[in-house]
């Protein structure tokens, strides 16, 4: 960032998450001028709560993998599936983008978003090859990715609504369409709780300290 160019905050200013506007920061919390709702220049203790729900949405992925997603009832015998040999299935079957969907949407978007907020916080936190213009684009892909996630329970609300063939075949949600829900959850508050702004302070501090070594 250029010398000449000062950020809002170095200029004592935040900007009120209510109604958006501009105001001179004399205190935190601060008073919002206009809608004169409280508000603090950047989320408070915005690492903390990321990272607490980001486990918590790793904690509900392992579950989410190892209990049944789906299970078919074939006069009266019920045949379990977990996400994974449920997407062996749609191979078998010769379902591939059936298969590929389920795959992105039930493994690799959740993995992404975690792992990305991880990333994130890290790079906040230690500063090491910090790009705040490139972390922050990847903030706004997972914050993106969040809500496509729900695609794999969609998938199987939408099979147990229609492929319900009555007495001789049924379709029932299994247990893990409940952790693989909260995994979606989590994660959709951990990318809410991050404020990207700290990648931009941190570069900042960062830049202070190298001048101040010269």
């Amino acid at each position: 960032m250029s010398s000449l160019m000062t950020t809002a905050k170095q200029n004592g200013l935040g900007l009120c998450p209510k109604c958006h506007k501009v105001n001179k920061i004399e205190s935190e919390p601060q008073q919002c001028s206009r809608c004169h709702g409280w508000f603090y220049p950047r989320k408070r203790n915005s690492i903390q709560y990321t990272l607490a729900w980001n486990i918590a949405a790793l904690l509900s992925f392992i579950p989410a993998n190892l209990y049944p997603i789906m299970i078919i009832y074939s006069l009266g015998i019920g045949d379990e599936s977990t996400i994974l040999s449920g997407i062996g299935q749609f191979v078998d079957q010769g379902l591939y983008p059936i298969a590929v969907i389920i795959f992105t949407a039930s493994i690799i978007v959740p993995l992404v978003k975690i792992a990305g907020l991880f990333l994130l916080v890290y790079k906040v936190q230690t500063g090491v090859r910090l790009k705040p213009d490139k972390h922050s684009k990847l903030y706004h892909v997972l914050e993106f990715l969040g809500p496509w996630s729900m695609l794999d329970v969609f998938v199987v609300a939408l099979l147990v609504a229609v492929v319900e063939l009555g007495i001789i075949t049924s379709v029932a949600a299994g247990p893990a369409i409940n952790y693989f829900t909260l995994t979606v959850i989590f994660t959709m508050i951990a990318a809410n709780s991050f404020d990207p702004r700290l990648l931009w302070d941190k570069k900042e501090i960062n830049d202070d300290m190298f001048k101040g070594k010269q």
